[in-house]
């Protein structure tokens, strides 16, 4: 093995014992689907889709069946981990990015971008119903080219 490949090696396991390390602190037990999943959210940084999730993870790794991909990004979603952005009825994409911000959408292409949360000013919410708390606000704003 050259020093590139060594380099290399030791860079996949660094990396796996840091999403081990990111599952444990959310209280998630790291199984070898779950790591490879997490790898594929947080390498990227990208808003994915479940199916694109699946493609990733299948692409660099053995078989990964679509209900453990589901499972594993509800399990992400429940302990916020991640969170999920409903774009439109059909489609939801899943964003490594928890902090607070917005995004614009680009009905054309389906692409996302962050928009930082101090860039958009919400003057005052509606009235919520008895014994319900705010969790959060989502904005998203939908574009497509002009003309």
């Amino acid at each position: 093995m050259d020093t590139a490949d060594v380099s290399n090696a030791l860079a996949v396991q660094e990396n796996r014992a840091n999403m081990s390390a990111l599952l444990r602190r959310h209280a998630i037990t790291p199984t070898h689907q779950r790591i490879q999943i997490a790898q594929v959210l947080f390498e990227r940084c990208e808003h994915l889709s479940a199916e694109q999730i699946i493609g990733y993870v299948n692409a660099r790794y053995a078989e990964t069946s679509k209900a453990t991909v589901y499972n594993t990004l509800k399990l992400f979603l429940g302990k916020k981990l991640i969170r999920a952005i409903i774009v439109d009825p059909e489609r939801i994409v899943y964003d490594p990015n928890i902090t607070p911000h917005h995004h614009f959408y680009d009905v054309v292409t389906g692409s996302l971008t962050d928009i930082p949360v101090d860039a958009i000013h919400i003057g005052q919410l509606p009235p919520l119903p008895e014994g319900r708390v705010a969790d959060g606000v989502d904005v998203i704003i939908r574009t497509r080219p002009a003309g």
